[in-house]
Parts: C-alpha cells; structure tokens; sequence
C-alpha cells in the first residue's frame, strides 16, 4: 500500500474514505519508516522488532531462529487468543515461521485456502481438502526455492492462469467477512480472554484488476478507453516486469492507467475494510481493542525507473501509512512528524497488553517500553531520537530473473548489493553497497526527485556515519542472537520452554 495514494494522506483521488473517516478518531504517524521493501522481512520485523540484518529473514527461503520469539507466540504465553487471517502467500503460505505462535491460523492464498469454521470444502472430506493444502504447501516451497521454477511461472502465457486461479492475492471480501464472524463468536463465548487477530490485505498488489465498479468510482473516463484496458492486460500479465528496473519509461497515459486501476484496487479494499471497522465501533469492540493499521511496503509505478518493490529504498516503497485507534493512549486526531519504524509495533504491542517484561534481560530487543510507540506522541526525538533505518536485501529470485531478461541493468544498477537508508529529523541518506547513493530533504521534497548529496557534504558524511554504527549494531544483535541459541541463560531457557521450543 502506497502511502501517498492514499486519500487520508494526500491523494486528491477520494481513494480510502473509509480510512480516513476511521482516523479522524485515531493518531497517524506522518512519518512511518518500513524496515524493508518486501513482505518477508518487513513482516519479520513487525513480528520480532528487530531490523532485516539482525532477525536476517531477507529471503523467501530463510526461516525465523526458533530462539526469537514472535509478537503472537509472547502474546499467547500472556494469555491471548491469537488468530491469523492472512491473504499473502509469502506469509501464509511459506515456512518462514511467521505463523508461530497463533492459535489458528487461516490462509486465504494459494491453490488450498483454509476458512474457519470449515469441515468441507469443494464438496471433499476434511481429511482430503486437509491432504490437498499439505500437497498445495510443499508445491509452493518449490517454486519459491527453485529458480527455474520459478522463473517459469513468470511466463506472460501462465501468469493470467496462475494469479486467477490459485487465489494469488487472496480474497479480502472473505478474509474480512471471516474476521467479523470469528470476533463476534470470540467475544460472546470468551469475553474474558483478550485475542490478539493479525489481517493481512494484498487487494494492491499486482496485478490489479479491480471490479469495474471501482475503476468507474475512481477513473470514469477511462470505461470506454480500449487503450489502457490492453497495456493493463499486458502489464498484468508481463509478471517478471513487476519487480524489474524499468526498461523503457511509461508514456502519460500508460502511468495514468497503472495509478488509476491501483488507485481502484484501494478503493475497492476500502469498502471492504470498512465494514471491518464499522463492525469493531457498532459492536463495542472499540471500547476495548487497540487497532493498528500499517502497510508492510509500497510500490513503485516507474518511480526513479524501478517498478514492483525489490530493490531500493525510495519513498515510495517504504514510506508507509500507520494509524494507531487506542483513545485511551493515543489520542484522537493527533498526528505525529516524528521518524518511527514499523518494527516498533512489536514493542507498542507488548507495551498495550501489559507485558513489557516477556522478554529476558539477555535478548537484546528487550527494551519493550523504551520503544513503544507512545514515546513518539510528544512530536519530540523519542527513545531512538527521531531516528528510523530500513534495509533493501535484493531478493534472489528476482535478481535470477533479471539475469535471463536484462542482466546488464543488474551491474549498472548495483542491483546485487544491498541498499540501506537512515531517515534523521527532515533528512533522508540512501546508501547502496556502502557508498552513498542520495541524500533528499524528505519534508519538503517528497517525491525525491532532488538530490541534496553534492551540496551538503558534511551532512552526508555524518548520516553514513550512522548508518556503519547501525549496521555494526545489528550485526551485533545478530551475532548475540545466535550465541544466546547455543548457550541460553537460565531465565532464557525457561522462556524458550514455556514457548515449547526446548524440553
């Protein structure tokens, strides 16, 4: 989800009115960083608090140790509930150890979907459709490990099948139809247990073929324009091209038809979330639930020549929108311009629920109310001093595919080595191998189109400064992770036995 395509942040397209009468009770963060620019590790992170580097989940066939607990798995050794609803394969589908530590856990994506309340599906037993989801489970593990594979499931011929039939991008009207259902049922059978529920949205990811009732609410002249409707076939189809530098730049209205069906695709998301949310006010939910609304990452149209979200760290990608409804600490209407990261929802999470001291002194992401996110509500430098990074691990299937389409963008480009940004106060310096790549006033020039790099030294070199102490940091935590693996504390050991991990 693109945060300046969004209506509540800008757009002057009425995109997410639902959002946006939403936060009018809520605080938004103006300035929300996403760690990363893809849905493994940005996910990772929101789930463990940690940055890529340390949790080093950054590719689709990394698991999460099994020695850093996720924000479900402290949450249910609390005493929560915790249940997932979840249309993104990569979180739903692989065994990357982002579903550890929920109750239940519904997938809405892949060629076996799993609904709750379910006993039948297709017209099958249980013990078939159940058969034929661990058959569907490892056949994704395959294509996401094996280049070959898939690089062969990118083909224009069978990207229309593929993203049309085995539910690519899950299905949101379900996924939020189940999560009212499931809620209503929690709540009048056990009032007294607090739930922790994880939903995941992709209506705006590729490809976008919105309901032509939405293209028509957002974009009416374009109904009759044949034109855009065929790039959008072609677009759509062209799958290799989603997460490609770009080969040749989008004429206006190629770019207008790409912003117009995703723009379509958030609206129509947004009537849906809406009934999500009306739900949660109506029933009384609200009185007692905390809502935190994020994107895990956004998505470049063509923006400084990249589409999809592989590589970089542009705005675009990881400038995120995050709206938190919680009266009682966060105050209605409030917006914060201080620099904060996505990965502190894991800490304002714990800090919420009451459980601050879930985790040992040992681990070195333990400083739960230091980084609660209501350190951030003063708009004054916080516990991390208005400091935010985010890193761009370039993902190795894609790079395979660029190798075979157009191998000599990925060496002029840089393309093998990882990207990284530090966003300190209204600046922002993005660095690629080590070496600075641009430097952008991120306040008053949001779309970074002007690089400030070759008239502020100084400030450059301060900002890489930051940037080697961050990533010798979080290597540190990496290495302290690991060690703690092997040879774990007293109290560690007690923590990873109640989670089930050691005997």
């Amino acid at each position: 989800m693109r945060r300046d395509r969004l209506s509540l942040y800008g757009n002057q397209r009425e995109t997410s009115p639902e959002l946006d009468a939403f936060s009018v009770n809520a605080t938004r963060f103006e300035r929300a960083v996403s760690t990363a620019q893809w849905t493994i590790p940005s996910h990772t992170s929101m789930f463990t608090g940690l940055y890529p580097t340390t949790h080093d989940v950054t590719e689709a066939n990394r698991t999460l140790s099994p020695s850093q607990p996720t924000l479900a798995e402290i949450l249910s050794e609390g005493g929560y509930h915790t249940v997932g609803f979840c249309n993104n394969p990569l979180v739903g589908v692989l065994n990357n150890g982002l579903q550890r530590g929920f109750d239940s856990f519904y997938n809405y994506a892949g060629a076996a979907p799993n609904r709750p309340l379910q006993t039948r599906r297709y017209g099958v037993s249980k013990p078939l459709s159940e058969a034929w989801q661990r058959f569907a489970r490892v056949t994704s593990q395959q294509f996401a490990h094996n280049d070959a594979l898939f690089r062969f499931s990118l083909h224009p011929l069978l990207t229309p099948i593929w993203t049309r039939t085995i539910n690519y991008k899950g299905h949101t009207e379900n996924s939020i139809s189940d999560v009212i259902a499931y809620l209503t049922q929690h709540r009048a059978h056990h009032p007294a247990q607090p739930y922790f529920a994880f939903l995941n949205l992709m209506g705006t990811h590729l490809p976008y073929r919105p309901p032509q009732a939405a293209i028509d609410q957002i974009a009416p002249h374009l109904r009759h324009d044949r034109r855009a409707y065929q790039f959008m076939g072609q677009f759509n189809a062209d799958a290799a091209r989603w997460a490609s530098p770009v080969d040749m730049p989008l004429t206006d209205w190629q770019q207008e038809a790409i912003e117009a069906f995703y723009d379509a695709e958030i609206a129509y998301q947004d009537q849906h979330l809406g009934r999500l949310l009306r739900y949660l006010g109506e029933s009384g939910a609200l009185n007692d639930t905390v809502v935190i609304i994020a994107a895990d990452h956004g998505e470049g149209h063509g923006d400084h020549q990249f589409f999809g979200h592989s590589f970089v760290v542009y705005q675009e990608l990881v400038h995120v929108p995050l709206i938190i409804h919680f009266p009682e600490r966060f105050p209605a209407g409030k917006s914060i311009h201080t620099n904060v990261s996505t990965r502190r929802i894991f800490h304002t999470a714990l800090d919420l629920a009451a459980l601050p001291a879930s985790l040992p002194p040992e681990d070195p992401n333990g400083n739960v109310e230091g980084l609660s996110l209501i350190r951030s509500l003063n708009c004054q430098p916080d516990t991390e001093g208005g400091v935010a990074f985010t890193e761009a691990f370039p993902p190795q299937t894609f790079l395979s595919v660029l190798r075979h389409r157009n191998p000599a963008l990925i060496d002029r480009l840089r393309l093998t080595q990882v990207r990284r940004g530090i966003y300190d106060g209204e600046h922002k310096l993005a660095v690629v191998g080590g070496q600075a790549e641009a430097l952008f006033n991120h306040q008053a020039d949001p779309q970074e189109i002007h690089d400030q790099a070759g008239s502020h030294p100084d400030l450059v070199q301060a900002l890489q400064a930051k940037i080697d102490h961050f990533i010798d940091h979080a290597i540190d935590q990496r290495t302290d992770r690991r060690a703690l693996e092997g040879h774990v504390s007293a109290e560690m050991a007690e923590h990873l036995r109640a989670l089930g991990y050691i005997e």
